[in-house]
């Protein structure tokens, strides 16, 4: 994160004395990452966080790659799946993975989550396409609705509530952090003034959770492909104070800002966050090119070092046919793609589009999963045929 944030009561210097009303003192936990080398915060509990109380039998949670997948462009059709599972951890079904992030969806009947969870090995980019409701964590409350990105470092415990009416979420989970766009910020980390977006933009929890002390409390800790069952004899929402750079927050599609040109501008304008071997870029309403002569549809390129996969959220996607809200299109490294038949020349005289989507661009082949097969669009490699 490219800035500082405190909630709550917390002492006047780290790693001091910090007592409780009846004379005890608060836990005190450091969250960081790179060793302490890297962004972190300082939490101030009621209990320790080490005090389990019991572990039960870790489940399986991992998913399959498909085998033998050809080469090829591909179209997930996922707008007619309103529900994937009852809670929410059920509900996510991967698409997409390789060994730097995985790409799901989901769709919970379920609007409360009965337990809390948490990512051991992973931050969690999720984009909310439909609802709306609050993100619980220990470092507080977090609204949200449609058009968010929640964006949730790794071991944080968390919880969603949903509001009544559908949900529809893309989840990206990262095997390395998440974070803003370097070439957008100075040397001193703060965003700058060409940036798509700024801190304004960027949404920290506000208000802490109330303690509220005894009961058994669950919270599934993903791992190594299984759930971990570990339970507490106390509520693990007992933070009363905490300040650092290392928070889960909020920042809306509909508050980024599309960079434009006389001519076509290439995928890297759309950026929003960064990772290790991948990106994630937000495509927004946006004036068309302004030269005389321009073509706003975009030319045929060849991926040669990146899988592209756009999710498509809303508005008519100008240089696509037949590809509708909830859709994938995934388009491999090492063979060429670009607009399909009639759309370049269809797109000639547009001064805007109206179209939103989600991009992730990652630089290691991605693989459909066994539970993606069942969305293929079968016609779509060959949907370039005029």
């Amino acid at each position: 994160m490219a800035y500082y944030c405190k909630l709550g009561n917390i002492p006047h210097k780290r790693h001091t004395q910090f007592r409780q009303p009846d004379g005890s003192l608060y836990a005190e936990q450091v969250v960081g990452t790179l060793g302490f080398s890297g962004v972190a915060s300082l939490l101030y509990h009621v209990n320790p966080p080490t005090r389990i109380s019991k572990i039960g039998e870790p489940e399986p949670y991992a998913p399959k790659a498909a085998a033998n997948v050809k080469l090829a462009p591909h179209h997930l059709r996922t707008l007619q799946q309103t529900e994937t599972g009852s809670d929410y951890l059920s509900a996510r079904k991967t698409m997409l993975l390789n060994n730097d992030v995985t790409i799901s969806i989901c769709s919970p009947t379920e609007k409360e989550m009965s337990y809390s969870y948490k990512n051991a090995q992973a931050d969690e980019v999720v984009f909310v396409h439909e609802g709306s409701g609050v993100l619980y964590s220990q470092m507080g409350k977090l609204e949200f609705s449609e058009g968010d990105y929640l964006v949730i470092p790794r071991t944080i415990i968390h919880q969603f509530k949903f509001a009544d009416g559908p949900v529809r979420l893309l989840v990206i989970e990262s095997f390395s952090p998440v974070e803003t766009v370097r070439r957008y910020r100075n040397h001193f980390g703060q965003l700058l003034e060409h940036a798509p977006y700024c801190e304004r933009d960027l949404r920290p929890p506000h208000e802490l959770i109330e303690y509220q002390p005894g009961g058994e409390h669950l919270v599934q800790i993903k791992k190594d492909g299984f759930l971990h069952q570990y339970y507490y004899d106390f509520s693990p929402y007992d933070v009363v104070g905490w300040d650092g750079y290392f928070y889960p927050y909020a920042f809306s599609i509909y508050d980024f800002e599309p960079i434009t040109g006389r001519v076509h501008q290439p995928p890297p304008v759309h950026q929003t966050f960064e990772a290790h071997n991948f990106v994630i870029c937000s495509f927004v309403p946006r004036l068309f090119d302004y030269h005389p002569l321009a073509i706003p549809a975009p030319y045929n390129h060849s991926n040669v070092d990146s899988d592209e996969v756009l999710y498509y959220v809303d508005g008519d996607f100008m240089s696509r046919k037949g590809v509708d809200k909830a859709s994938f299109t995934i388009h491999p490294g090492g063979i060429p793609h670009g607009p399909h038949p009639g759309t370049v020349e269809a797109s000639i005289g547009k001064k805007e589009t109206t179209e939103y989507a989600v991009m992730i661009d990652t630089f290691n082949p991605l693989h459909l999963t066994e539970d993606a097969l069942r969305f293929l669009d079968e016609k779509y490699p060959m949907s370039w045929k005029a």
